[in-house]
């Protein structure tokens, strides 16, 4: 029964960017009612039911949302794994001003170079770099430090136990700068790293050091005017000292589409500039000639499905990713760093080849004017891991709001 007609509950969970227990409450609440395959009693969902659904889900919703804040005083950012500067942009557009950026990559620094001339870039291992100058000087941390697992040596993990990682290194610096506010940003999956010991690892250190955790999130890129289904944690410290709740950016109700990106609209004053890109194999094309929009290897005649799938054909999962050629009027999958690579295809919705680097670029919602440095290939890696700058300007302003009521309450009489 489950033929290209039908999806799975873990394919829909993907395809619509849902959780499965939220699927399953809307089955359970008659919101979206699955069919149960006869055999196995599993949820499955037809086609339509879950195409108009996607149209539903991508309604043009007048947005009444607007976070955005003008900044009372001048904000500083120091941004540690800086990358091509996709969290810098944001936070800058939203009115905060970059006074350090530490990155070890040497395209990424170029980039960084090329753009903003007047930046202060600390190029190489953030462990030869010293942060003390700063301290008292700067109100912001920012940093993307990749996800690693801790040795524990004893119940609560302290600062001298993460050494050797990056997060040590992030926490160093927070404790020789003393910002008011640090902001940690990551995959979703560093919340089940180590089955969720390294996230509590990380929470214990910025505690010993002086920092209270808010509650982490995990913000979803498209409720931040950023066409792609990307989703981040955020982990936010406050100083001790200060008695107030940070609030994390209110989600707009308009979700925008890979036409927003790629064509004149709201978010661009003209259609995407061409640009240098990758090609697909020969085979590879071929394959993917066969795919309709929004379609993926489901789409695909059984005998090419086994062929082209290979050993994963016959493993779990929905595998959506593969052979997947993007809709216009749906967001883009999450963009990897390899466009071409298999099990992460992004098929442009009517050319058979993967996103230029500017369309890779507007996915992540970089300026045009914003050029990258290096090979493709290291331009394709340098936008593929970047924080989308459109989410880096929402977080910008939450962060605006949450200084600006700092300042405010120091003014006021006790």
């Amino acid at each position: 029964m489950v033929t290209k007609d039908y999806y799975s509950l873990n394919e829909v969970s993907e395809i619509l960017g849902k959780s499965k227990e939220t699927l399953r409450r809307w089955d359970r609440e008659g919101k979206f009612v699955a069919v149960r395959e006869p055999i196995s009693d599993y949820r499955i969902y037809k086609k339509e039911q879950v195409d108009f659904l996607l149209k539903q889900l991508s309604i043009d919703y007048e947005d009444t949302v607007n976070n955005y804040i003008k900044p009372i005083k001048d904000y500083k950012v120091i941004e540690l794994f800086a990358g091509a500067g996709g969290l810098a942009v944001g936070l800058e557009k939203a009115g905060i001003k970059c006074v350090a950026l530490n990155e070890i990559d040497k395209w990424a620094c170029q980039t960084l170079r090329e753009n903003r001339p007047n930046w202060n870039i600390l190029e190489g291992d953030i462990k030869s770099y010293d942060f003390k100058e700063y301290k008292n000087q700067v109100e912001i941390i920012t940093g993307g430090f990749p996800c690693q697992a801790f040795s524990y040596a004893g119940k609560k993990l302290g600062l001298q136990d993460a050494r050797g990682t990056l997060f040590y290194e992030f926490a160093r610096a927070v404790k020789e700068v003393n910002p008011l506010i640090c902001i940690g940003e990551n995959v979703k999956g560093l919340l089940s790293h180590d089955k969720g010991k390294t996230i509590e690892g990380m929470i214990s250190i910025l505690d010993e050091i002086g920092y209270n955790i808010t509650p982490v999130k995990v913000l979803k890129a498209i409720n931040y005017k950023v066409p792609q289904k990307r989703e981040r944690v955020i982990l936010v410290g406050i100083r001790k000292d200060i008695n107030l709740r940070y609030e994390y950016p209110k989600p707009h109700n308009k979700i925008y589409n890979l036409i927003d990106a790629l064509k004149k609209g709201e978010l661009y004053d003209c259609d995407v500039p061409k640009s240098e890109g990758s090609k697909y194999p020969k085979h590879k094309k071929e394959v993917l000639e066969l795919v309709p929009q929004k379609g993926y290897w489901r789409n695909l005649p059984l005998d090419i499905q086994k062929e082209y799938m290979g050993k994963s054909f016959y493993l779990g999962g929905g595998k959506t990713g593969i052979a997947r050629r993007i809709g216009w009027d749906e967001p883009s999958l999450t963009l990897t760093c390899s466009p071409a690579q298999k099990q992460t295809e992004r098929c442009h919705p009517e050319e058979t080849r993967p996103f230029t680097v500017r369309e890779y670029a507007r996915i992540q919602t970089f300026p045009d004017d914003w050029k990258f440095m290096g090979s493709i290939s290291q331009q394709y890696k340098q936008i593929g891991n970047a924080v989308p700058c459109n989410l880096g300007t929402e977080i910008g302003y939450s962060i605006i709001k949450f200084l600006n009521q700092y300042y405010l309450s120091l003014s006021k009489p006790e």
